[in-house]
């Protein structure tokens, strides 16, 4: 996982990953734009945190649900993408419980997105 040094919010995204059993080594980067380009992924889907996994990218605050999804159906992909940071989403809880919706998106090949799982 690729993170800002100063993120706290992808800090606990990794607690929620390690929590649901996946294996994380943090690497903290000053910038991630390089490492999203390489994988694929576009800038207009950029988020706070870029990850690794089964030949995957993962960016943002991607449930560990739909990672495990991901890797069973084993889709021709780039990734997943949780774009923006969504209140209530994997390492964006709040202390009040708010909760926004939300989708997790499928990377394409080419480029675009469709949608992976909704999120209420």
């Amino acid at each position: 996982m690729y993170k800002t040094p100063t993120c706290g919010c992808c800090t606990a995204w990794v607690d929620h990953m390690r929590g649901a059993g996946f294996e994380a080594q943090v690497n903290e980067l000053p910038d991630l734009r390089s490492i999203r380009s390489t994988q694929g992924v576009p800038e207009a889907l950029a988020s706070c945190h870029t990850a690794l996994i089964g030949g995957y990218v993962l960016e943002g605050h991607v449930p560990a649900a739909d990672v495990r999804k991901l890797l069973t159906e084993h889709p021709e992909a780039v990734g997943l993408v949780v774009p923006g940071m969504p209140l209530g989403s994997p390492g964006m809880e709040t202390p009040d419980g708010q909760r926004e919706p939300y989708e997790t998106l499928l990377i394409l090949k080419g480029g675009g997105t469709r949608v992976f799982a909704r999120h209420a």
